[in-house]
């Protein structure tokens, strides 16, 4: 199973809307197939694997990180029966899927064609791997992931604004794979005034998908030389509210950029409001790369599900410095927000923690 969670990571940024699965076929203790799902409508992991397995699949063993799939609602044929059709007399299945077309119909299916089917191995790390998918799935809404580079003592530019760069090249090569694995990239006007970010993910990295670029910006305040509607580089999506001037927005239709109007609350845009709109739109992974109140406001909606803390060992200082989060700072400990199944790792000189909020 190891393996096949192995072979399910290549193909994380590049199944979605479906999610990253691996598949490997064994036979006497030696692997005699493998493969993963490389891209939304191509073979799935099990079906490669069987390929490549051929008659040796004949007695074998099947593992595989996901349930396979039993209906036909899809660009793809169901994979139960090429399972059951190949000789295959066990699967190894590490978690079950939640969609509900499936959800416990693939291993039946398996089960009453006589084959012994085991679930469980490797549950944890499959199912971290499909969290996009599974969230949206059982909330029709994308999965949000919040980044935040900053110095030790929590600040994200200086006085004046610099803010280039906090981190090291590690890290923000981190960054880059963190953006090529998702869906759609947010950002707040405020951002795109002070740095002018592209908000793409490296050549290489992106297996020939190029997230959507979002950004917030209620009133239109966004130049019409941006590098995020003049580059060519993604699609984007500018997110306004009624109060923002039609003729901006005709502007902006007219040299390519989406333009989503949404009501707005204390004239701000709502998270939820957005996620169940880009989850509509078969968004199921985001990551937000903001600023202060663009960051203070997602944390404050709860709309965040995991955080990437990037922090470089230097120290800035000072109550006029720009801090990670802005907002109101809550009165009580109690109220603050604590990071679960928390991971620490190096980037370069920097540090990362990384940690679920649900």
């Amino acid at each position: 199973m190891a393996r096949a969670l192995a072979l399910a990571v290549r193909g994380l940024g590049a199944t979605s809307p479906n999610p990253p699965v691996g598949a490997v076929v064994v036979r006497r203790g030696h692997i005699v197939g493998e493969g993963y799902h490389r891209r939304a409508g191509g073979p799935h992991a099990e079906v490669l694997a069987l390929r490549r397995a051929g008659k040796q699949a004949q007695g074998a063993t099947l593992y595989v990180t996901l349930e396979p799939c039993c209906h036909l609602d899809k660009r793809t044929p169901p994979c139960a029966p090429a399972v059951i059709a190949s000789g295959i007399t066990r699967v190894v299945v590490a978690a079950r899927d939640p969609n509900p077309k499936v959800r416990g119909r693939g291993l039946t299916a398996l089960r009453q064609a006589g084959l012994r089917v085991d679930v469980g191995m490797g549950r944890v790390e499959a199912e971290r791997l499909s969290e996009p998918y599974r969230t949206r799935i059982t909330t029709g809404l994308p999965f949000v992931t919040l980044k935040i580079a900053s110095t030790l003592d929590g600040k994200i530019a200086t006085a004046k604004g610099e803010s280039r760069w906090i981190t090291s090249p590690a890290s923000r090569r981190l960054v880059h794979q963190a953006r090529a694995r998702v869906d759609a990239i947010v950002t707040g006007i405020g951002t795109v005034l002070a740095d002018d970010p592209s908000l793409t993910a490296r050549p290489g990295l992106s297996h020939g998908r190029t997230p959507l670029r979002i950004v917030l910006d209620p009133s239109l305040r966004i130049p019409l030389r941006a590098n995020v509607l003049r580059d060519g580089q993604a699609p984007t999506l500018m997110v306004a509210t009624a109060q923002a001037p039609r003729s901006k927005r005709a502007v902006l239709e007219k040299i390519g950029a989406d333009v989503l109007v949404l009501p707005s609350q204390g004239g701000r845009l709502a998270w939820r409001t957005l996620l169940t709109e880009l989850g509509r739109r078969g968004i199921a992974s985001v990551l937000i790369e903001g600023g202060a109140e663009v960051n203070a406001s997602a944390l404050r909606e709860g709309v965040v599900d995991r955080v990437l803390y990037f922090l470089a060992p230097t120290l800035l200082g000072g109550r006029d410095a720009l801090g990670s989060i802005g907002g109101r700072s809550p009165a009580r400990l109690r109220e603050a927000l604590s990071l679960k199944r928390v991971t620490v790792t190096r980037a370069g000189p920097d540090i990362l923690v990384e940690g679920d909020l649900h």
